[in-house]
């Protein structure tokens, strides 16, 4: 057997795998070929996203001590490479896995690299007869740790079975359980929303529960549809051990295996009339809000006596428990023996040193949102910034002027930060909701959309004119437009149909501050600002909405509409995709404007919604003070979009703030210095389609350009000619007209001139790479000619109708290129 002449698939079948199988590596659960790490990342190009596949890791082989226990990689080279040519690629999935071990092999034996340096060695070649055994593997491993036999029995406790955790979840839920298991008491795991916090928080008690390191479990969170949902979903495992800490439940609609409907109960543990507590079960779900107040009854944890639980896992733990009198720290005081974990997207600090971290200590894993759009595991976005002139430009009221109330209007210039809060105007209302509309009309009008607003009364007012706007379906189906706020109650009850992705309707929801965070929106895909947005805590809480991926749904991005230029705190040095500790006000901290809480000093509307109270005054304010006015104007004052400019994620995960035209000169001039040297690459170029795809990845965006540019019959080569040399422009119908006079098509028999007008037709419609795909012949026109063999028997053979598409080609793009002699 000559090992040069394999693929490097044959050289893991036949060399690698066999000398795992040897050292006693199980390929059940302990060996993995293909290993996902990166999903590839989402690229929006116009108004379609794909995934670029350049991004997709996958590690060759994955090793396991146990199932989802990583322990080390290998990267596979064919024979024609050295022995350790993959080495940089298996360190690299080593890095992601966070594992010690990485070996590189081309089927001749292996490279080891030992991070932990137990043999002394950092990197040595072994034979493929002496790979080292799982056993050996793991002793290594747990003397690099320095886990004692305990530690070890519980690390090493197998995952629940189900789904397999991508990599950061292993890591997070192996860090998290190793720092149990060696004593930590405080842990805090920062995960950006929409990368699995409950399937994680599951995993972290499942493997500490069964090994006996933790036997009663509370996991709070601070939405009751979310309690529900975990119970029915990712913690459905643990059902007869688990109950709601609660005397009501909603329960949860599914769908049975014949299509019909029906409710799912979950179980309570708190009994509906005497509201005492059964204290039989192993794992407690409860609501902050539903065990804590200043209602002595709804104490109920005073019932536990304080060592009843050993573990806490507190979900969103940045809402509250930052602030040591807060009625959530409260419930963690009382229970300070036990184990706590945090878990949070956003953590927080306020100005008197109190935060997150100073509870649970520093976060013990960071997965940051950018991080999840780089590996392609959460919806990238596109931003369209819409100025309007009162906002741009400001606003002042003539001499005397009164408003709808006969309020004399302060005479200033009123510019967006007043906007809502100190000024209305009723036409600006009318415009916002004029322009999301005609954006859902041109994409898609049943697309899941959160409006955020200033407050409530701003949300009660935008609910209506986006009826108004809608009215041709909200006369029949009035559900179309809700709005969602603490004060609400109709509205609130909206929340669970709007996130079901069943659920058509509602489709719009106004808000403020009660759906920014805690919402499990899947199938969001369009997110409006229209509030004036300082904290960037609040904003990645809002971006989060979109950041969901649902391909199955057809949800692989989202559009931010921006308002209020929110949106250029993605241009704010702290904005890197990674959480940071922002200011939070304290209990007892002034609120500064411009932003004031949404209903001011309040206390909660209902139990379960603490986050957005009902109207009030902007701030605390003096014993006495009159609220702040809010000027009401009609439609006397007219408002009208001043600019809008359309923006996009570049191949580096950064806004694009530059206009496309500019950006795609600068990055196309960076590689190619002089339009000959493109025309050359252009030219050499065996499929254009491939060069094509290739600067799609480094992120030119051609059909946003064209968009841009309104040329949407341009060629992609068209474009860059004339963004980055000022060529002048044609369309692709010209370039296939003047093609089609071309003299040396005559020598080609009817039917293959008949494929030849075909292919230039294509083009003219679709582009170029339509006419170079392999599947071309298979279509209509052609598949009305004759079939794909016949056509390509039309030209002499297959070699001959590749010449051929070369002939069409340089008719197209350089028609005094002489034609290809046929082989």
């Amino acid at each position: 057997m000559d090992k040069h002449q394999l693929s490097e698939t044959d050289i893991c079948d036949k060399f690698i795998t066999p000398a795992l199988v040897k050292a006693g590596w199980r390929s059940m659960y302990q060996v993995y070929r293909e290993f996902p790490l990166r999903a590839g990342r989402v690229v929006v190009r116009g108004s379609k996203a794909q995934r670029d596949k350049t991004t997709v890791l996958r590690a060759d082989y994955a090793l396991f001590y146990k199932a989802d226990i990583p322990i080390a990689t290998i990267e596979a080279k064919d024979n024609q490479h050295a022995m350790g040519a993959g080495m940089a690629q298996a360190i690299q999935y080593a890095d992601l896995l966070t594992v010690p071990f990485s070996f590189s092999s081309n089927g001749d034996g292996f490279v080891f690299r030992d991070a932990t340096l137990a043999t002394g060695v950092l990197e040595q070649n072994i034979s493929l007869d002496e790979f080292p055994s799982p056993e050996t593997l793991w002793a290594l491993y747990c003397a690099w740790k320095g886990w004692t036999p305990e530690v070890s029995r519980i690390v090493a406790q197998d995952y629940a079975p189900s789904k397999t955790p991508r990599y950061y979840q292993l890591n997070a839920i192996n860090r998290t359980v190793e720092a149990i298991a060696n004593g930590q008491n405080r842990v805090l795991l920062v995960m950006a929303t929409g990368t699995g916090k409950t399937f994680t928080a599951f995993q972290i008690i499942w493997r500490l529960w069964k090994s006996g390191a933790k036997k009663r479990i509370l996991f709070l969170a601070d939405r009751n549809i979310l309690i529900d949902q975990t119970m029915v979903n990712d913690f459905r495992p643990f059902k007869g051990a688990m109950a709601k800490l609660s005397p009501n439940a909603k329960g949860i609609e599914r769908v049975d295996a014949q299509g019909q409907k029906f409710i799912e109960e979950v179980e309570l543990a708190v009994n509906k009339t005497t509201k005492q507590v059964d204290k039989s079960y192993e794992i407690y779900l409860s609501l902050y809000q539903a065990v804590s107040g200043a209602d002595e009854d709804r104490n109920i944890y005073k019932q536990f006596s304080p060592d009843f639980f050993d573990l806490i896992i507190v979900d969103e733990c940045h809402r509250g428990s930052a602030s040591e009198d807060s009625a959530w720290r409260e419930i963690l005081t009382y229970f300070n023996t036990a184990t706590q974990v945090g878990l949070t997207a956003t953590p927080k600090a306020n100005d008197a040193g109190q935060s997150n971290a100073d509870y649970f200590g520093e976060p013990l894993y960071t997965y940051s949102l950018k991080q999840g759009i780089d590996d392609g595991y959460l919806a990238p976005y596109k931003v369209i910034r819409v100025d309007l002139d009162k906002d741009a430009f400001g606003w002042r009221p003539t001499a005397g002027m009164t408003d709808k109330h006969g309020q004399p209007i302060e005479d200033r210039i009123y510019t967006v930060a007043d906007m809502n809060r100190k000024l209305v105007l009723e036409a600006r209302d009318e415009a916002v909701a004029a322009r999301i509309t005609e954006y859902l009309k041109g994409t898609d009008r049943y697309a899941k959309t959160i409006v955020f607003c200033e407050d409530i009364d701003h949300a009660a007012r935008m609910r209506q004119a986006l009826s108004n706007a809608n009215a041709d379906i909200c006369q029949t189906q009035p559900k179309y437009v809700v709005q969602i706020t603490g004060d609400n109650a109709e509205g609130k009850r909206e929340l669970d149909d709007f996130i079901d992705p069943e659920k058509t309707y509602p489709v719009i929801a106004t808000t403020s501050r009660l759906m920014s965070t805690g919402v499990d929106a899947q199938t969001c895909k369009l997110i409006v600002l229209d509030q004036n947005i300082q904290s960037m805590t609040l904003f990645k809480q809002i971006i989060g909405r979109g950041t969901r991926l649902r391909e199955d749904l057809g949800k692989t991005w989202f559009t931010l509409l921006d308002f209020k230029r929110a949106t250029e705190l993605f241009a704010d040095p702290a904005f890197d995709g990674d959480p940071e500790q922002v200011f939070t006000p304290g209990p007892n901290d002034p609120i500064v404007p411009p932003e004031p809480p949404e209903g001011g000093p309040g206390g909660p509307s209902t139990p379960d919604d603490p986050f957005d109270p009902p109207p009030g005054p902007l701030g605390p304010l003096a014993p006495g003070e009159p609220p702040p006015r809010k000027y009401v104007l009609g439609n006397n004052v007219t408002v009208a979009v001043a600019r809008e400019r359309v923006q996009y994620l570049s191949a580096d995960g950064k806004l694009i703030t530059d206009s496309l035209r500019d950006y795609t000169r600068i990055n196309l001039t960076r590689r190619y210095d002089s339009l000959d040297k493109f025309l050359q690459a252009w030219n050499d170029a065996e499929r254009k389609a491939v060069l094509l795809a290739e600067l799609e990845s480094q992120g030119v965006l051609f059909e946003a350009l064209a968009d841009e540019m309104g040329h949407k019959d341009l060629d992609a080569f068209d474009l860059l000619l004339h963004v980055a040399w000022h060529l002048p422009l044609q369309s692709r119908r010209e370039r296939a007209r003047r093609a089609k006079q071309r003299a040396a098509f005559e020598r080609y028999g009817p039917v293959a001139r008949r494929v030849i007008d075909a292919l230039l037709d294509k083009y003219a419609d679709e582009g170029i790479a339509s006419i170079e795909s392999d599947d071309v012949l298979k279509v209509q026109p052609f598949s009305h000619i004759g079939s794909p063999a016949e056509l390509v028997r039309s030209f002499g053979g297959r070699p001959q109708y590749l010449a051929a598409l070369r002939d069409v080609e340089q008719a197209l793009y350089n028609p005094t290129a002489p034609p290809s002699t046929p082989a």
